[in-house]
């Protein structure tokens, strides 16, 4: 570990809970099939890594949401869902 890191600990303590859900949830929906209290050391690293990507990718569009004022469920992987900027028209001609 390099100087001044410390290990990955959970700022608001009682939001654990829900980032642990949040792991299985993803995990299920990439067709991992390991729960909660099952062992995970014989999943390769590239599959936890997905699932710690995948947790990012949720949490960064439930904040976006957040900001944005919308409600609604986030799953699934995020992505441009909306009209095209004023910008993107004049820089690319019938798109």
């Amino acid at each position: 570990m390099a100087a001044g890191q410390r290990s990955n600990r959970t700022l608001i303590p009682e939001a654990q809970q829900a980032l642990d859900q949040m792991k299985y949830e993803v995990a299920r929906d990439l067709g991992i099939n390991a729960g909660p209290g099952q062992y995970w050391g014989h999943l390769p690293s590239r599959v936890n890594g997905a699932v710690g990507g995948h947790m990012v990718r949720r949490m960064i569009a439930m904040a976006e949401q957040s900001l944005s004022g919308q409600a609604g469920v986030v799953g699934g992987t995020t992505g441009f869902a909306g009209p095209p900027q004023a910008g993107f028209a004049r820089r690319f001609p019938g798109r």
